[in-house]
């Protein structure tokens, strides 16, 4: 069952408290993505094991990945606040044993942890907004979501700067235990309890591969040349058992009836092509940013709070161009533009951040990172939407995913890659080596400067080689974003373009109801939804219900689904007014025989019933006529959307009439 199927009756006021501990939950998980990389060169220096710095965020980055995946279909088998409430606590408890870590493989194994309820916080916040917030309003909220997503994620090495600074390192993992302690309370106390009908059928075996998988994968390529030769037995053993699990994945994604990630989507080119670039601007997107606050620290010598301050051109260049190119393709629908000049300006500001050297100005550098942004900013607005607008209805929810999937495997990738790069090269050098006072910015700086600089032009060289590296992967980027197709955008995937939120969009609900509900909430934003449409919708449906009719119509219809019975002292309750407002629409609703009352107990009458579908088809049929440029592939998947529709048509009656504003008001 869907969310469209599974209402929740709130109030206003607990609407916003619950938004409130979504929104907190939110910017837990996503801060723990980039707080610690202001903290590594000081981390590092207190825990040693400089070779294992970038799995400190990849541990984190795959945890979560992996943890999204389940946990949309865990929040479908045992209610939704039951998986958002476990995975704060998971959080808390790797936040935890995180800050009292004393040494860096109990930091990396209390990493994965916060990983996982980070990934479970995610993916049930972005659920409960499908379940709490009424359809008129789901765009606003969940583009705000998207937003903060992007804005935490980004300031996130400005704050682990702060308290590393300020506190302690320790402190960037210890401040998430009174914000989730926080969202425990108000999640208990103010969340609905609901839960589907339906038993998704969960591929354990697919996760496990793609997990395993991806993970020795990622292992081989941060132990290569490092920890092992590249042609030693465990780093080969690594690649070979990597490439059979995933080849293992495939075979299973092939087989199950609910695959994790449907193989056939990869017939489909957009998609392709999409999720290639969202794994590369994810791969430079956290390489970067988990590596520049340690240039910055070693090279120029600047406190751990300066080099996330130092770093915001990048988050600057990232924004500007996201809402830029947002726009534009909200305006004219076209997108293919984008991609390719983002994957091309990401590869300039690359080879200019491979220019660094100690001689380079704060302002050289901060316009090198503004490019570097800007490439970013422009590649990543439109992906997510491009793939919405061209996969059947049928794989809407797993291609969204999908795209964030891939984005946050690239992130992955590409911290471990950077950590590799930087901790080869860094070892090649003598005066590095020889050094205890290498392993510390403070203790560096404070060397004369005939010993100190030697090894401060390593470390410029280190992350200046790193860096080079990286741009041919950007220019892969660019050569790839040429083969993606331009087609006509739906109403409402123009709609979202224009939303900063969208670029930065946390992972996904593979719930295709949900993301229909997503495409609907915009199309009814921008087809103006006011007093005219309901007006539309009431004439289409005979125009025999009133305003005030029509809402206590649904509000009934509501109430009795959702709880068993409408009430209309729980139905003023929930809206917050006094019963006597309310009367006079009910009353209405008696007068006409749509609906009879016993005591508080409001029951619609047959020719209630027959009112309320009527009202439905009205919804459905006005839905169906803006999306009629849906994806079809065959007559089940135009019963699948047909279903969805009349799932949230039945929603809308319920919710998006208007209230009466006073007695006797119609």
């Amino acid at each position: 069952m869907s969310a469209a199927d599974a209402p929740a009756v709130v109030s206003r006021r607990q609407t916003n408290v619950v938004f409130v501990a979504i929104l907190l939950g939110m910017l837990l998980a996503a801060l723990d993505q980039t707080i610690v990389s202001t903290a590594l060169p000081t981390i590092v220096s207190d825990l040693g094991g400089a070779g294992h710095m970038s799995w400190v965020v990849t541990a984190y980055l795959l945890a979560e990945t992996i943890a999204t995946v389940l946990a949309g279909k865990f929040g479908d088998l045992f209610g939704r606040k039951a998986i958002f409430q476990v995975s704060a606590v998971i959080f808390v408890a790797g936040s935890a044993v995180c800050g009292a870590a004393q040494d860096m493989i109990m930091l990396i194994g209390a990493r994965a942890v916060q990983g996982i309820g980070g990934g479970g916080l995610m993916v049930t916040a972005m659920a409960l907004i499908a379940d709490v917030i009424p359809l008129r309003d789901r765009g606003k909220y969940q583009g705000a979501l998207g937003a903060v997503f992007g804005v935490t994620t980004v300031v996130g090495p400005t704050l682990g700067g702060l308290f590393t600074d300020h506190l302690s390192w320790h402190w960037a993992f210890y401040i998430n235990l009174p914000v989730a302690a926080v969202v425990l309370v108000i999640a208990a106390r103010a969340i609905p309890s609901l839960r589907s009908e339906s038993r998704p059928v969960i591929d354990y075996a697919g996760i496990a591969l793609v997990a395993l998988g991806s993970s020795g994968m990622i292992l081989a390529l941060s132990w290569g040349g490092n920890e092992y030769a590249w042609g030693s037995a465990v780093i080969v053993g690594l690649f070979v058992g990597s490439a059979l699990l995933l080849t293992g994945f495939v075979l299973v994604e092939l087989r199950v009836p609910e695959p994790m990630l449907p193989m056939r989507l990869f017939r489909n080119s957009v998609f392709v092509v999409c999720s290639t670039l969202s794994f590369i601007v994810g791969f430079a997107m956290l390489g970067a940013m988990t590596y520049l606050p340690t240039y910055l620290q070693y090279v120029d010598g600047v406190s751990a709070t300066a080099s996330g301050v130092r770093t915001l051109p990048m988050v600057a260049g990232l924004f500007c161009t996201s809402i830029v190119s947002g726009n534009i393709v909200s305006r004219t629908g076209r997108y293919k533009v984008f991609p390719i000049a983002g994957t091309a300006v990401m590869a300039l500001g690359l080879w200019l951040m491979s220019t660094l050297s100690p001689d380079t100005s704060a302002w050289l550098m901060s316009l090198y990172m503004f490019v570097l942004g800007m490439g970013i900013g422009l590649s990543m607005q439109v992906l997510t939407i491009v793939v919405q607008n061209t996969v059947p209805y049928a794989d809407l929810g797993t291609a969204t995913s999908g795209v964030t999937f891939f984005r946050t495997l690239g992130s992955s990738f590409g911290t471990a890659i950077f950590g590799t790069l930087y901790s080869n090269k860094l070892s090649s050098y003598s005066a590095v080596s020889s050094s205890s006072a290498a392993s510390s910015p403070s203790a560096l700086h404070a060397l004369p400067a005939s010993q100190a600089d030697p090894i401060i032009q390593a470390y410029a060289d280190t992350i200046s080689y790193v860096f080079r590296w990286v741009v041919p992967v950007a220019v892969l980027g660019f050569v790839v974003a040429w083969f993606l197709k331009e087609m006509p955008l739906r109403g409402a995937a123009r709609a979202q373009a224009g939303e900063v939120g969208e670029g930065f969009a946390p992972p996904a609900s593979a719930d295709r109801v949900v993301q229909l509900e997503r495409a609907i909430s915009d199309t009814m934003r921008k087809a103006g939804h006011d007093r005219t449409v309901f007006e539309e919708i009431l004439a289409d449906s005979g125009g025999r219900l009133s305003h005030s009719q029509a809402w206590a119509l649904g509000q009934t219809h509501l109430h009795t689904r959702a709880l068993g019975r409408a009430d209309l002292g729980r139905i003023a309750r929930t809206h917050r007014v006094p019963p006597e407002v309310l009367r006079p629409a009910f009353e209405d609703l008696f007068a006409a025989g749509f609906a009879r009352q016993d005591g508080d107990v409001v029951a619609l009458t047959d020719t209630g019933q027959e009112q309320f579908e009527r009202v439905r088809h009205a919804w459905q049929q006005w839905l169906g006529a803006r999306l009629e440029d849906f994806t079809m592939t065959d007559p089940g998947d135009r019963a699948l959307l047909d279903q969805a529709l009349a799932n949230i048509a039945t929603r809308l009656v319920d919710e998006e009439q208007p209230m009466p504003a006073g007695p006797g008001r119609s």
